[in-house]
């Protein structure tokens, strides 16, 4: 028999057990070819002051190669093993290890070349769809062209052979480090089986709950004034990590075994078919693979919190863009909003105006205010914009009082504050004491007037004696008016936006007209192209480890499931039906793919949950959308490997 017939027979035969393998190199493929592809086209050069999409997606392809390269070595670590025996066999044939290692090369040659292909051509397809999703996210109206890419082409190409070679570069160095013995024992494994767990798992157990737990609570303190300075708050963030991490590895090495040992010694050895095929196998699977384990459920964790943090700042674009600019337009220069009013005018385009006029100085809140990050107890200073409940009109504050408008939800955790309060405006005269009564997050001006920390405004009559006292120098290059201009119809925003866009274009560069007029709509373009960009390419990649993390997980269940048929064999000569044994299965891949994800989606859970006021104005619906994706996605490798242990059960007797 030929070294050609050999090949061949053993591709068809090996075929069954590399359809997943193939299906995962040929999605790793089309989703690197179409995401280069992406680089390459010059339709994203629309973004224009925005994050360039080349770079950004250039940028991030490197992450993608790293994510994929990986998994192609796991998978081909697994598949190698595997064949160990068949490897040995040759051997004993007579083959050389020269010769076998050129057979596995040209088998894998076949099957790897063979995958790329399809899979270029499955990303060529799909990268028209990829930027149609990608101009959705980013509200471009832009027709996506198909586009053959020669330059994606051959940076697949290149990426993907340099895999190829250090994959036979790994088979090269098993074969030749493995003895004919030694490769009949590879996949042979053993497992002990004590009745008392001894104490050291005991106590790692206990140490990985309390090491999560303990990650999780200091998460919750963060940013609670619980850390009041910059070193407080890194070493708190470290200790996070490495609690959590640790946590996560001891959980898996020894407190998955512990909490089951306990529901064993409940039941008193006394186990249903269902749990021995599921507790009794995951309290010594888990132990092994917990390295494994702890890396795919953190980096889950990673990508579930980068995408939902990412998704929360482009969900809250609209929110984010009235605390910007809470007006529709807005102007600091009075000549310069007249040309603009006149140019709506013109257009038809009616409007409501409002004018505020505004002055500068330094609130002491020492009385109102908790413990801040940025803050000593003794120098607790505003310094804000103050204006007149009369320039509003919708809001009536009593002489003497104050109210703090526009505090933004980022700054109310790092600046925690009292609703009520004494507080003192700082005045060429000495500090004049107003009253705090009450704090809203509702803007009223651009965020520029108040940083962020949001205006006071005042009763009109106390107004004109603090700005009769302030101090001059407080008032010096500072805008000392405000126009605001809100549309009657806002189906005429973008037509008023063009407008506004081309005064800017034929306005005075040297005046740093951006820095005296507000857009809230330009906000929230920018805002919905910068984080959906990010969204798009943190989903990318996510999807990307998900699908490898996924199909890591389900080669161990194949290996599994080919080592323990023996037993499967056993119990079928007992009596047990095919639907009792895949009754222990389904529990037992709930277990196997349960635990990793809620884990993970516990890990990301608290991590968004720890500053996602930083990124936007709401957390829930957007990150339990992405929880729920994920989810859904994830459990599908756990439905494969049902599907695989079914045939596994079906063929063990």
């Amino acid at each position: 028999m030929s070294l050609n017939v050999i090949i061949l027979r053993n591709l068809k035969k090996n075929i069954k057990n590399y359809y997943l393998y193939v299906f995962a190199l040929v999605f790793g493929v089309a989703l690197y070819f179409s995401f280069v592809t992406l680089k390459y086209d010059p339709s994203l050069d629309v973004m224009e002051g925005t994050i360039k999409g080349g770079a950004a997606i250039g940028a991030s392809s490197v992450l993608l190669i790293a994510i994929v390269a990986i998994f192609l070595l796991y998978a081909n670590t697994i598949f190698i093993k595997r064949r160990s025996k068949e490897i040995g066999l040759f051997q004993l044939i007579g083959l050389t290890k020269g010769r076998i290692f050129k057979l596995l090369s040209a088998e894998n040659l076949i099957l790897y070349f063979g995958s790329m292909v399809l899979g270029i051509l499955a990303g060529f397809a799909g990268s028209r769809l990829i930027l149609m999703i990608l101009f959705k996210i980013l509200d471009i109206e832009v027709a996506a062209k198909l586009r053959f890419s020669i330059e994606a082409l051959q940076q697949t190409v290149i990426v993907f052979a340099a895999i190829y070679v250090l994959i036979m570069l790994m088979n090269y160095m098993f074969i030749k480090g493995q003895s004919i013995l030694s490769l009949f024992r590879v996949n042979s494994t053993a497992e002990e089986r004590v009745r008392k767990m001894p104490i050291r798992e005991i106590i790692m157990g206990v140490l990985g709950i309390a090491f999560i737990l303990g990650g999780y609570y200091i998460s919750t303190q963060l940013f609670g004034g619980k850390f009041v300075d910059m070193a407080e708050l890194m070493a708190a963030m470290i200790a996070i990590l490495a609690l959590v991490i640790i946590g996560t590895y001891l959980f898996y090495k020894g407190s998955v075994s512990f909490v089951f040992n306990l529901i064993r010694k409940r039941k008193k050895g006394y186990l249903s078919i269902n749990e021995v095929l599921s507790l009794s196998s995951i309290m010594f699977r888990m132990k092994s693979n917990a390295l494994l384990l702890t890396i795919i459920t953190t980096v889950s964790a990673l990508a579930i919190g980068l995408l939902s943090l990412s998704y929360i700042s482009y969900y809250s674009a609209e929110a984010q863009a009235r605390e910007s600019s809470p007006q529709d337009f807005g102007y600091v220069n009075p000549e310069v909003k007249e040309q603009f009013t006149a140019a709506l005018d013109q257009a038809g385009i009616k409007y409501e105006e409002l004018y505020i006029p505004v002055f500068y100085t330094s609130v002491d809140a020492a009385q109102v205010m908790g413990k801040t990050v940025y803050q000593k107890d003794e120098d607790k200073q505003i310094h804000t914009a103050v204006i007149s409940d009369s320039s509003l009109g919708n809001v009536d504050v009593k002489p003497g009082e104050t109210r703090l408008m526009g505090l933004s939800g980022a700054l109310k955790n790092f600046m925690p504050m009292k609703e009520t309060g004494e507080l003192g405006f700082w005045t060429a005269e000495g500090k004049v004491p107003m009253k705090l009564n009450g704090i809203t997050s509702e803007a009223v001006m651009p965020y520029r007037f108040g940083g962020g920390s949001g205006v006071f405004v005042v009763d009109e009559a106390d107004y004109q004696k603090l700005v009769k006292v302030s101090y001059p120098s407080s008032q010096k290059n500072v805008p000392t008016e405000y126009y605001g201009l809100n549309l009657k119809d806002r189906g005429q925003m973008k037509q008023a936006y063009e407008i506004y866009t081309a005064q800017e274009s034929t306005g005075d560069k040297d005046h740093a007209l951006r820095l005296t007029s507000f857009s809230q709509y330009e906000f929230e373009i920018n805002q919905r192209t910068s984080m959906g960009m990010i969204m798009f390419i943190v989903g990318f990649l996510g999807l990307t480890f998900l699908i490898t993390s996924g199909c890591i997980l389900y080669f161990k269940q194949m290996d599994e499931g080919e080592e323990e048929k023996g037993g499967y064999t056993i119990l079928r000569k007992l009596g047990f039906t095919q639907g009792d044994l895949l009754r222990g299965i389904q529990f037992k891949q709930l277990f196997n793919f349960g635990i990793p994800l809620i884990v993970g989606l516990f890990h990301s859970y608290f991590a968004v949950k720890s500053g996602w006021f930083l990124f936007g104005t709401e957390m829930l619906t957007p990150t339990v959308i992405v929880m729920v994706l994920y989810t859904v996605l994830y459990s599908i490798f756990g439905l494969l490997s049902v599907v695989y242990y079914k045939r596994v059960i079906r063929e063990s007797l």
